[in-house]
């Protein structure tokens, strides 16, 4: 019980501190674009946490350099394609469009009618705060945040898995390793990055410990304590989080039918966690009967 409950307080706290991020983020497109931005985040999260965490890569396993690549890769895609997502839609649409990742990887996990309640009920809320009535809706910028999800779901996969074989800050390090080498390519065509100015590096390095470092390293220790289903539930609050930080930070205001998708949505988290810590307290009694 412990356990789970530093695991949620620790997913919560990693919500909050990636969207803080993001809007921190989306300040810098103007100055560096999309694609400058995430290669700050990302190429600066890997150099900070090789310091602090020290992997030993030597000692790693075939399987290990394997998981880690692949997570590594879903975490330089999913930020990446975002990104560029969040570039063109509001902060909180964009997240809340995303969270189809993690909403269809709940689905495929779900062994119980309840659960499939609770993620349709999240999907009304994904479907409700598109704003459909929008002629100047952009659609790429939707596609792209969809994108993203699918991503996402690969993150929580591989997440889980490399938590399983090996300790989470080796897993997180040289996961943002992979990614960093994915995303030189895409750093080097832009050329972007290069512009770089002292106040842009501050920024970006905000955006780096806040965006990644920390949120992801959280995360990792969430995922070595929960099952991917409840943590892929858990992460439905992001749409909420990210709409305040838009709202705050960077003046994006949605809709009253765009509020109440993302209550939608936070309903389906609280919804799936009580019922889910509900049925795992029921079935400890009957084993100990």
């Amino acid at each position: 019980m412990k356990n789970s409950n530093i695991a949620i307080s620790a997913t919560l706290l990693a919500i909050i501190c990636v969207q803080g991020g993001a809007s921190i983020a989306k300040q810098l497109f103007p100055l560096i674009g999309p694609i400058g931005t995430v290669s700050l985040r990302i190429g600066l999260s890997a150099v900070l946490l090789i310091l602090i965490n020290r992997p030993k890569f030597l000692q790693f396993t075939a399987q290990k350099w394997k998981y880690c690549a692949i997570y590594g890769i879903g975490l330089a895609a999913m930020n990446l394609v975002f990104y560029m997502a969040i570039q063109r839609i509001p902060l909180g649409l964009a997240v809340t469009v995303e969270f189809a990742g993690p909403l269809f990887l709940a689905i495929a996990l779900s062994r119980k009618l309840l659960d499939v309640v609770w993620a349709l009920l999240a999907c009304i809320g994904i479907l409700l705060i598109v704003p459909w009535q929008n002629d100047h809706v952009d659609l790429v910028g939707l596609g792209l945040a969809f994108l993203a999800g699918m991503f996402w779901a690969l993150y929580i996969i591989m997440g889980g898995k490399v938590a399983k074989i090996m300790d989470g800050k080796d897993a997180v390090t040289t996961g943002m390793v992979f990614a960093s080498l994915v995303i030189i390519p895409f750093t080097i065509w832009d050329g972007a990055v290069f512009n770089l100015t002292p106040s842009i590096f501050v920024k970006g390095l905000g955006v780096a410990i806040l965006s990644s470092a920390l949120p992801f390293s959280l995360e990792m220790m969430a995922l070595k304590r929960l099952p991917a289903k409840t943590f892929s539930i858990l992460m439905s609050l992001e749409p909420a989080f990210a709409a305040l930080s838009g709202l705050v930070f960077l003046a994006e205001k949605l809709s009253f039918l765009q509020w109440i998708s993302i209550a939608c949505v936070i309903m389906a988290s609280i919804g799936t966690t009580v019922f889910s810590k509900a049925a795992a307290q029921n079935e400890g009694i009957q084993n100990n009967e």
